[in-house]
């Protein structure tokens, strides 16, 4: 379908083009004790969609940002949460006031971090390729005018504000979990024989940049973790690395 291109456009009209942005919420549901992951509570949203958590709790719902969502289990609701109010849309975990008795079983899925990125990237295509409207002018047969689409855009600030928050902590944790990927306590714990609470400690405190752990070669970084060991036994702070800024 062609563009269509405009001149003059009263206010009025944009409320008409106004469309939501789709993606995917998930998280967990946990009983009162957030102990135990919750089976079979159901999912739905003011969008129309609904869906139920697994046996590990685990739930995924598409919705848009005018949507709200809502939990119910054994007919009993939940409030309704606004999806533009929640913080970390890839991590949605609540617990519900549902005490449980005996343990259940929980199966552990092994992650990886090339395939939960790749699933990330298309998951959340709309949000990682979202880019703030820009106006500009186009020539056709009729003279020099505008794209009604990126004009109606450029005018519709909270869901630009939202997406690019959004894009930004999805930027964030995306590096996040690749620093978790490279800095694992299975590579420091072979080159330091540190285990336990000195491990947690070491893992916190001399935990590398994004920008050092994407740049550095595996020799470079290895000899990062063994220096650090080293200092680590002396007592001394973390050697500055130089970062993306700098």
């Amino acid at each position: 379908m062609s563009k269509r291109v405009i001149y003059i456009i009263p206010i009025f009209l944009f409320c008409s083009f106004i469309a939501s942005a789709q993606f995917k919420l998930r998280g967990t549901v946990y009983d009162s004790s957030r102990s135990y992951p919750m089976e079979a509570v159901t999912v739905q949203s003011t969008g129309g969609r609904a869906t139920q958590t697994n046996s590990e709790g685990f739930y995924e719902i598409e919705v848009s940002e005018k949507d709200s969502i809502w939990f119910s289990y054994l007919g009993k609701p939940t409030v309704k949460f606004p999806v533009l109010k929640i913080t970390d849309p890839m991590a949605f975990d609540i617990s519900l006031h549902v005490l449980v008795p005996v343990m259940k079983e929980v199966k552990i899925r092994p992650r990886y971090y090339r395939q939960d990125s790749i699933q990330n990237r298309q998951d959340y295509a709309k949000v990682f390729n979202f880019e703030k409207p820009k106006l500009r002018p186009q020539v056709t047969g009729f003279g020099v005018g505008f794209d009604l689409n990126e004009l109606v855009n450029m005018f519709r600030f909270r869901r630009n504000r939202s997406m690019l928050a959004f894009q930004q902590r999805l930027l964030i944790q995306e590096q996040e979990k690749f620093v978790d990927h490279r800095f694992n306590k299975i590579l420091v714990r072979r080159l330091t024989l540190l285990e336990g609470s000195a491990l947690d400690s070491f893992m916190v405190l001399y935990r590398p940049s994004f920008f050092f752990t994407q740049t550095a070669g595996e020799y470079e970084f290895q000899k990062y973790i063994k220096d650090s060991f080293a200092r680590f036994r002396k007592g001394l702070p973390p050697v500055a690395i130089l970062s993306e800024e700098e």
